[in-house]
C-alpha cells in the first residue's frame, strides 16, 4: 500500500462526509419572517421600522400598524424618541 492509495482513500472518505454545498438563498428565504398583511410581501427579520413604514406609506397609504400589526417594535416603540441630545457638560 503506497502513498497513492492513502490519498485515494482519504478522498473517498471526505466524499462520503457530505460535501454538500450550502446555499445562502435558502437561509435568506427562511429569514423572511415579517409579512405585510395587505399585500403579503415578505421582509427579512432584520428590517427596521423606517423601511417597513416606507412600504406602508408608499404601497398602501396606510400606517405601520395597519400593515404590520404583529411587528414587535409596534408594541414597544411609538416614536418616543427625544428631540435633542442632553449632554452633561455646559
Amino acid at each position: 500500500m503506497g502513498n497513492g492509495n492513502k490519498a485515494q482513500m482519504k478522498r473517498e472518505r471526505n466524499a462520503k462526509a457530505g460535501t454538500e454545498a450550502k446555499s445562502q438563498l435558502k437561509i435568506n428565504v427562511a429569514s423572511k419572517t415579517i409579512q405585510c398583511k395587505v399585500c403579503f410581501q415578505t421582509f427579512m427579520c432584520t428590517s427596521k421600522v423606517p423601511e417597513l413604514t416606507l412600504h406602508a406609506d408608499n404601497k398602501h397609504s396606510k400606517t405601520l400598524l395597519e400593515c404590520f400589526p404583529e411587528h414587535k417594535e409596534n408594541e414597544t416603540k411609538s416614536d418616543n424618541k427625544p428631540n435633542a441630545k442632553v449632554s452633561g457638560k455646559k
